[in-house]
């Protein structure tokens, strides 16, 4: 995992054409921004989460065996 420190306004660019800024830190919280094309999926971390259990569970596979076929797609 890259770590990066980044102020308010700041941004970090992810190949051409995604770019993360951060808008305000307040606290403990910090608000982001994100830039990216039209066809690129962003998703909170906990609900990619909550939409990948519920796949998996629709499909009648196990958890070994998804993590499984995963890594074969790779």
């Amino acid at each position: 995992m890259l770590v990066l420190t980044r102020k308010s306004e700041e941004a970090v660019r992810i190949g051409d054409d995604i770019t993360v800024t951060v808008l305000e830190v307040r606290g403990n919280q910090v608000r982001i921004g994100i830039s990216a094309p039209p066809g690129v999926r962003i998703f909170r971390g906990e609900i990619y989460e909550k939409i990948t259990s519920e796949n998996i569970k629709s499909s009648g596979l196990s958890t070994d065996d998804f993590t499984s076929i995963k890594e074969k797609v790779r």
